[in-house]
């Protein structure tokens, strides 16, 4: 149930009456890891948690000597990484690992559960992770906060445990509905990528399609063209707009521009990184970043273009010195393809999968910015629970 209360300003804004603004440095204590050397490393004793640690490695170094038990970790350790990469090793982390010696960077947050209740306590760092972060200077991955500046910050505390709990346990029911949404997601594609195994190199073949597959060389069933007449000229790209412009990597989409000539319309098309060999699926018009790609589409008849384009995400190439590849070597690699219902059959099959994972990535995309959303609002007092 929401209620209204009375509102005060404070230096976090405008929060209940009944509500305080306190410095961390009066909630918690902030306890500092060692610097190990690498002279200090062992290959058994206690593990020495580090941030790569924090991100999920389970890698260690270790060490055998005596140490101040005040840098001992157990498991539902609350640590704050003071240094590290922005948006995932910096801020607040809960420790699920083994007992372990803190490593330097990293701060043990001993908190005072008579002033403030731990798991609320965490999410409020989060959102203050989300402040030291966007007021960080510069384009750099790294962020840090000094241990002074982290005890002045102010986190606004509902006046008792029963509303802080609630609060806590609405964002944490929001953080595991996420959170499956990413292992559903996770499973989705490892089953793709099982379907594409079998469906692909046909070692299992969908009812009625009997007919032996015939080899066929890329060069004879798939022209290229250079992107040249394609290429962005601006490359501040903006967040939102018609026209997307594409790399062959990783990243696909890297913004949209406002530009109106030079548009790849004639789709679909497999954009094709000719250093790393990557390739993207297009069927929307499009601009380019740069030269290094080629446009590849079909010369002949009887095949689908989408059937081929998932059959060369199960190739692999050997990349080694930087140079372009789909001419010298890619293109006279031979496949062994179906008849052309048997293709289309197949890319059916594998675009719905895709589909069902594009879904879901939205319905993630989505949670995450209510989840956002909804933190400030229950952080603040903006919205209150009893």
């Amino acid at each position: 149930m929401e209620v209204e209360s009375i509102s005060k300003s404070t230096e976090v804004g405008i929060i209940p009456s009944d509500w305080n603004a306190v410095p961390i440095g009066l909630v918690c204590k902030l306890i500092n890891g060692r610097g190990f050397k690498p002279y200090e490393w062992r290959k058994s004793g206690l593990p020495i948690i580090r941030i790569q640690n924090l991100n999920g490695s389970s890698e260690f170094n270790y060490f055998d000597s005596s140490y101040n038990k005040k840098l001992e970790v157990t498991q539902g350790q609350l640590l704050f990484a003071w240094s590290g990469s922005r948006g995932t090793s910096f801020g607040p982390h809960v420790w699920n690992g083994p007992t372990g010696v803190l490593n330097y960077h990293t701060w043990k947050v001993q908190v005072d559960q008579r002033a403030i209740d731990q798991d609320y306590f965490l999410h409020a760092l989060k959102e203050l992770t989300t402040y030291i972060e966007g007021k960080a200077h510069g384009a750099s991955a790294l962020v840090h906060t000094q241990k002074w500046e982290m005890e002045g910050f102010l986190v606004p505390i509902p006046p008792t445990k029963g509303e802080q709990r609630a609060i806590a346990e609405a964002l944490s029911d929001a953080n595991a509905y996420i959170e499956s949404l990413e292992k559903l997601i996770v499973k989705k594609r490892l089953i793709k990528q099982g379907v594409m195994q079998d469906l692909l190199m046909g070692k299992r073949r969908l009812p009625g399609f009997t007919t032996d597959w015939k080899p066929f060389r890329l060069s004879a069933i798939m022209s290229y063209e250079r992107p040249d007449k394609y290429i962005v000229t601006n490359t501040e790209y903006t967040f939102t707009g018609n026209i997307p412009v594409l790399t062959a990597n990783k990243g696909f989409i890297l913004g949209y521009t406002h530009e109106t000539e030079g548009i790849c319309r004639n789709i679909p098309t497999i954009v094709f990184d000719d250093f790393t060999t990557d390739c993207k699926y297009a069927d929307f018009p499009f601009k380019v970043k740069s030269s290094a790609i080629k446009l590849l589409r079909l010369c002949v008849d009887n095949m689908d273009l989408r059937f081929l384009f998932e059959r060369m995400q199960l190739i692999r190439f050997p990349v080694g010195e930087h140079k372009r590849y789909y001419i010298s070597e890619y293109q006279n690699l031979e496949l062994l393809i179906p008849e052309h219902v048997e293709q289309q059959t197949i890319a059916k099959v594998l675009t719905e999968m895709d589909d069902e994972i594009t879904a879901l990535e939205l319905q993630l995309k989505k949670s995450k910015k209510i989840k956002q959303g909804m933190m400030r609002e229950l952080l603040i007092g903006r919205i209150r629970l009893v």
